[in-house]
């Protein structure tokens, strides 16, 4: 399935994406206007859910939101494809000898379409394609080869940063949280329409032009040692997001940062497109 947050007739609601429509869930039993409790009772709900066929809506006539706007938890991690440590090596940052991981603070996340301030206090602003991993079961400890079982889909996630304030806060966390800084979605895609997470094709255009373009298999660290890692320190949540790095190609080294007016669009095979348009901040 592909589980929607949107909009229609100034409510929000949840709802799944078939073909060109959105069906509305709200009328299955447990289901209200959090993402993340769907995500944790999904096991139980899943055929309710796929069983349901109206009331539907035209995608075109609905505002998608941030399929997750309320996650415990929105990680990422740092220089985690091979060629993007490459390109960071050589802007001088060293490559890490384990998993970089920081936080985006979640009041960061915006929706799959919404507009992205450029702070005032940055002129370093960039850009960075990432496929999202969604926890869906509540975990510890668990080994990569177990991994899978905690997957409850995937998304696109914009991981928008703010080169000069990573410099000037080391822990990243400042740089990549200001607010807007994270547009998801369009939807999440449920792990069983994704037949190989490390086998998709990932493009970044800025104004149509194509930036970043990789297959997810060039990260240092898969998902699920991702997983392991982060598991082994604490404990994950159902709607946990995970950002698990970008590929070259990101704007910092030939200096081609952000500014009002520029277009960002995401594609990831098999879970849509999001694009952001870049305003100043208000």
């Amino acid at each position: 399935m592909k589980l929607v947050r949107f909009t229609a007739q100034g409510r929000t609601r949840i709802g799944k994406v078939e073909g060109h429509q959105v069906i509305d869930l709200s009328g299955v039993i447990g289901v209200e206007t959090s993402m993340r409790q769907v995500i944790r009772d999904l096991p139980q709900r899943r055929a309710a859910l796929e069983g349901v066929n109206g009331p539907a809506y035209p995608l075109a006539d609905v505002r998608l939101e941030a399929p997750i706007h309320d996650p415990q938890k929105f990680l990422g991690i740092g220089m985690n494809y091979r060629k993007h440590a490459e390109e960071a090596r050589l802007a001088g940052i060293p490559i890490p000898e384990s998993q970089l991981w920081f936080n985006k603070q979640v009041s960061c996340i915006v929706g799959p379409f919404d507009e992205v301030e450029k702070p005032q206090a940055s002129d370093k602003m960039d850009y960075e394609i990432e496929l999202g991993v969604v926890i869906g079961t509540r975990c510890r400890h668990i080994a990569a080869k177990d991994a899978a079982s905690v997957i409850a889909g995937y998304l696109i996630v914009n991981d928008v940063s703010a080169r000069d304030w990573l410099h000037k806060s080391p822990t990243f966390t400042l740089g990549k949280s200001f607010d807007t800084f994270g547009p998801i979605g369009p939807w999440l895609t449920t792990a069983d329409e994704i037949a190989d997470p490390l086998a998709l094709e990932m493009k970044l255009y800025i104004n149509d032009e194509l930036r970043q373009h990789s297959l997810s298999g060039d990260m240092i660290y898969n998902l699920y040692q991702q997983i392991e890692y982060l598991s082994t320190v604490m404990t994950l949540e159902p709607g946990d997001i995970l950002a698990t790095g970008t590929p070259s190609g990101i704007g910092a080294p030939k200096g081609l940062f952000l500014k009002p007016g520029d277009v960002m669009r995401l594609e990831i095979e098999g879970l849509g497109k999001i694009e952001n348009p870049v305003i100043a901040e208000r």
